[in-house]
């Protein structure tokens, strides 16, 4: 296990760590969530002793090997070749090769039996660690780990350099997935990953045996990996007993519980200074006023959540009024060299008010196809047709880039003005997006992330469009600015075509999917869920890619399709139960939060009750609730792992 021990921890006299006790179990796979810049980082940097606590101590197990994504690869790393970068994922074994080599030349010269039966143990030895470590099968795994993020067969032998940064960073988590860690460590993973890649992650790391620590903004992946929550927020760790869904819901009723009890213990305050007020002047009454001191004394402060630190508004005009098509593409051909084409003969249309999300890995062309739609790029032949009285809002990957740095907010949306535009909505257009008053003068160069998201959109919406165009909006924001955005987005009546390796984003926005593959671009007229469903359908053998190494990898399409049938007919019944065993249980558990409220109201409603019997039957009620909430998180991990199983096996 790892125990964080009174930690704290102060850059430049503000604390980000303070007094911090926590323990993550061995085997336990916690998802760590809170806003940017909360300490989540530093956390994992006390894990690998890169980050020295002020004071505590962090306790890991002896011997326990650790595994972390690095955000930087070594010069001397990026000459070496993909393949050998990667496969060469257990540092131990250099060192025993190293020394299995010097024992073997000592045993050819050795003339001492006992001599050479003490080489002979050492030899044993470490050839079982060699083997332990999975020497013999690292190339394998490399090979599979690599082709499942992504990379080209034909380019496992060039060298590391030739890629780009966000590529180099996909071999680095394959590096460390593969080296089978105790204890591992992934740090925003998904950033560098397509969805494609992403659902494959997920995948993967559902079979890790170790203890796994995940900080991520990516809802999709907390859900399904973690079985347990941390919250990292103003200097404070707190532990949630189960996923995402489960940490949203019991934080919301912690915070509900602790503003009853905060209402009930100031009520009482209230009443017992109101005593001593009265009795203080009499002496007569001095005794009881020494006692009403007491109990007053003793009432303890209730502390109420902090809250997640994310103050931003996002509230998007409305779009002018448009045609029924917003854009189509008629026979596009386009490629950067004239002899190679990335798309070619893509004919495809957009109707006014669809939120379609174009997915597919990276470098099969998804930027490019916004570029196209936006107008940035011309297609090579045949051409882009926009709707009648389209208006375009395009934001580009790298939007903060184009914005002086030396601009205030102000300024910055008021440079995004047609020429000749009255300026007079600038503040207006600032303040829905969350800058007003003195915010509207903040230089650019000092925006978060997630208020550079909201100054691009502020720029976009200063002359409102009805085609909005996203690349990548929520790579820079934290899981409340994602979700603000969401809503922002599912409330937008215009339309909507974005790029996102965010799952659970591209599942809750878009209603179309656009899916970019070698074949060509492949349109779905459903969400993300039933673009998988119709996906894997059409091409079993190209979803069943993406699955780890497996024996059923090497049949037959035709043993693979019949094996997934009647292991999809066994599991389906289980899954069935295990669905209405949840649902049983989540209507249980609303009955009793129901039955709670109730309680809670009364309790800090002023009026004269049964303070000792209420809290009596809410402490009963509490502990029904504990136990459901058990019977209910075992279930449905339960559920989760059948669900993941028969995705794997519809894969």
């Amino acid at each position: 296990m790892i125990d964080f021990k009174n930690i704290s921890k102060s850059y430049s006299g503000e604390y980000i760590l303070k007094d911090v006790n926590c323990r993550i179990n061995t085997g336990e796979r916690v998802g760590v969530v809170g806003p940017n810049g909360a300490g989540k980082s530093t956390l994992f940097g006390m894990i690998t002793g890169e980050v020295v606590p002020d004071s505590g101590e962090v306790v890991i197990p002896r011997d326990s090997r650790l595994g972390i994504m690095r955000q930087h690869i070594a010069e001397t790393d990026l000459q070496r070749t993909l393949l050998e970068f990667t496969a060469d994922a257990v540092p131990e074994l250099k060192k025993y090769t190293s020394e299995l080599e010097e024992i073997e030349n000592r045993m050819a010269e050795c003339d001492s039996d006992d001599e050479l039966e003490i080489l002979l143990r050492r030899h044993g030895f470490l050839q079982s660690s060699i083997e332990h470590l999975g020497a013999y099968h690292l190339d394998v795994e490399a090979k599979q780990a690599l082709t499942s993020l992504g990379f080209p067969v034909a380019k496992l032998d060039v060298p590391l350099s030739e890629f780009s940064g966000g590529w180099q960073m996909r071999a680095a988590l394959a590096r460390v997935l593969i080296s089978h860690p105790d204890i591992l460590l992934l740090d925003e993973p998904s950033n560098y990953l397509d969805i494609p890649a992403v659902e494959w992650l997920c995948r993967y790391l559902t079979n890790f045996q170790g203890t796994l620590l995940l900080i991520s903004h990516d809802r999709f992946l907390l859900r399904k990996l973690a079985s347990v929550t941390l919250e990292v927020n103003r200097g404070t760790v707190t532990r949630y007993a189960g996923n995402y869904d489960f940490y949203c819901r019991e934080r919301e009723q912690r915070k509900i519980s602790l503003e009853a009890a905060k209402r009930n213990a100031d009520h009482k305050k209230e009443q017992l200074e109101r005593m001593i007020d009265r009795f203080r002047a009499k002496s007569t009454k001095a005794a009881a006023a020494k006692s009403a001191q007491k109990k007053l004394d003793r009432i303890e402060d209730v502390k109420l959540s902090e809250s997640l630190d994310y103050h931003g508004v996002i509230r998007f005009p409305a779009p002018p009024p448009c045609g029924a098509e917003a854009a189509r593409f008629e026979h596009v051909d386009f490629g950067y060299d004239k002899d190679k084409l990335l798309f070619k003969d893509v004919t495809l249309d957009i109707a006014a008010g669809e939120k379609l999300a174009v997915i597919g890995y990276n470098g099969m062309g998804k930027t490019t196809l916004l570029k196209l739609l936006a107008g940035v790029l011309q297609p090579v032949s045949g051409k882009v047709v926009p709707g009648h009285h389209i208006v375009t809002g395009y934001q580009a990957q790298e939007f903060g880039e184009l914005v002086n740095d030396r601009l205030s907010v102000y300024d910055a949306v008021k440079a995004a003005l047609p020429a000749g535009a009255s300026t007079a909505n600038v503040a207006n257009v600032a303040g829905a997006f969350g800058f007003s008053g003195d915010a509207m003068k903040k230089p650019c160069g000092v925006l978060s992330g997630g208020e550079k998201i909201r100054l691009q959109m502020a720029r976009i919406f200063v002359n409102p469009p009805n085609l909005l165009i996203l690349d990548e909006p929520t790579t820079h924001l934290d899981i409340a600015a994602r979700e603000l955005l969401q809503e922002a987005l599912r409330s937008y009546s215009g339309t909507v075509a974005m790029v996102s390796h965010d799952i659970e984003f591209v599942r809750n926005v878009a209603g179309t999917i656009w899916e970019v593959s070698p074949s060509g671009v492949t349109k779905y007229f459903g969400n993300y869920d039933y673009y998988l469903e119709k996906s894997a359908a059409l091409n079993p053998v190209a979803a069943s890619s993406l699955s780890p190494v497996s024996a059923e990898n090497t049949l037959t399409a035709k043993d693979r399709r019949r094996a997934r049938a009647q292991a999809r007919s066994a599991i389906q019944g289980e899954l069935n139960k295990a669905k209405k065993d949840v649902e049983k249980l989540e209507l249980l558990l609303e009955e009793q939060s129901a039955r709670k409220a109730v309680l809670v109201a009364k309790l800090s409603s002023g009026e004269k009750v049964d303070f000792a019997g209420l809290n009596s039957e809410l402490a009963a009620l509490d502990k029904e609730i504990a136990e459901t909430e058990n019977r209910w998180e075992s279930r449905a991990m339960e559920l989760e792992s059948l669900r993941l199983e028969n995705d794997r096996i519809n894969a």
